[in-house]
């Protein structure tokens, strides 16, 4: 398979999507998630917030990068993280892309945004069809 998007494109948002990933603090599942910033005091709780608007500058720059895709490359990217999760096979790359196809740009998107281990899958994706962003830009 020839890509459609170029490598060090994919590569940059594996990079952003590694970024992301990273950044997701851990939620405490007994903690109350409506009242995690609700301090009063000068604890420092004012931190989350700020890790919190960190969170969104990366985020808003990958979802930016997935914006700026044409509509088949952006069908491709989510096409190969599928492949990389291990959805679809390569042997079903064209039902990958044409399900992937489908969907409208903006839920593409979200759905790459609110995939666990995006980067991963992306990477694994790739090397499913003898790609690497091994000596591609800050990969190196």
């Amino acid at each position: 398979m020839e890509l459609l998007t170029p490598l060090e494109t994919l590569c940059r948002i594996i990079i952003r999507a590694r970024e992301n990933e990273a950044q997701v603090p851990a939620q405490d599942p007994d903690e109350d998630a409506d009242n995690v910033d609700d301090f009063d005091d000068d604890s420092g709780a004012g931190a989350l917030s700020t890790l919190e608007d960190e969170l969104n500058d990366v985020e808003e720059e990958l979802r930016a990068t997935l914006d700026d895709l044409a509509d088949d490359q952006l069908s491709e990217t989510l096409a190969l993280a599928w492949v990389g999760r291990g959805t679809f096979d390569v042997s079903e790359w064209d039902d990958a892309f044409a399900e992937a196809s489908d969907n409208d740009p903006e839920s593409a998107i979200d759905e790459l945004l609110d995939m666990p281990l995006l980067a991963s899958h992306l990477e694994a994706g790739l090397a499913a069809f003898d790609y690497s962003c091994d000596g591609v830009g800050q990969l190196d």
